[in-house]
């Protein structure tokens, strides 16, 4: 059998998993009150800085239960400060802002910071890590746009409209072209195939020694509130800075994550 092309354009999601996002994500967020004592028993953090990059159209408030959450296990977790993620309009044409976010963060702290990315924070958090490689410990991106084409989303015409950047401007093509890389630190992927936003196959990151992919079961816009998630964040930011190891999803955790989608 041939292997998969990771660039082949793939349709963007159905029209029935579009339409059932809202109320899937709100099953999500409401499942987390009675999952609150299962989260609190994951791996305790080290203190290390944790930035938070929202998805598009998305403001700091849809990171407020993972902010939390990160707070409560012992992390050092700070909002990108950005306001609405408006693509470069709130990070700047070459990223100049965000960088500017990372640059605080470490002079404050004086450690590497883990970057946690929801859709286009994720892929902002990828290519973050090219600029500050030095700065960073790992990446997190949650139902990203990694692979592949922009136009195998449901986001891509409101992207344009929004943000007034053409998926054919040359700019914009180097910068997609650019995401398809292996990040230069150690990056994991959590996807959904039930995703209605970005086509699953397009949110994974390409193997390598230091990428892994993490399935779970839900919607695109419950992800970060989605307790499978927030286990799964916790589990790979308690990976020791130097010992980045792949997820463990044998026993019970296979129920829960079902394959790594390689």
């Amino acid at each position: 059998m041939a292997a998969e092309n990771p660039h082949a354009a793939v349709k963007a999601p159905s029209l029935l998993l579009i339409l059932s996002e809202l109320p899937r994500a709100l099953l999500e967020t409401g499942s987390l009150p009675w999952a609150a004592p299962f989260l609190l028993q994951a791996p305790k953090g080290d203190g290390h800085p944790v930035m938070l990059l929202p998805g598009f159209m998305a403001s700091e408030f849809s990171m407020k239960p993972l902010h939390s959450y990160l707070k409560k296990l012992g992390y050092d977790p700070y909002h990108w400060e950005l306001g609405r993620n408006l693509g470069h309009k709130a990070v700047g044409q070459e990223g100049e802002k965000m960088i500017a976010r990372l640059d605080e963060i470490y002079a404050k702290t004086g450690q590497k910071v883990s970057l946690v990315g929801w859709s286009l924070g994720g892929s902002f958090a990828r290519m973050l890590s090219r600029r500050r490689p030095d700065m960073i410990r790992q990446v997190i991106s949650l139902g990203s746009p990694i692979n592949g084409t922009p136009k195998s989303t449901n986001a891509w015409r409101a992207y344009q409209y929004v943000t007034g950047q053409k998926l054919d401007d040359p700019k914009m093509r180097e910068q997609v072209s650019e995401g398809h890389a292996v990040p230069p630190v150690p990056s994991t992927a959590i996807f959904s195939r039930n995703d209605g936003v970005v086509a699953w196959q397009n949110s994974r990151e390409p193997k390598a020694a230091t990428t892994d992919n993490i399935e779970v079961r839900g919607s695109h816009c419950g992800l970060g509130a989605n307790p499978a998630v927030l286990w799964a964040i916790a589990d790979r930011l308690a990976q020791p800075e130097d010992g980045w190891k792949p997820f463990e999803r044998t026993g019970a955790r296979a129920l829960v994550y079902p394959s790594s989608g390689h």
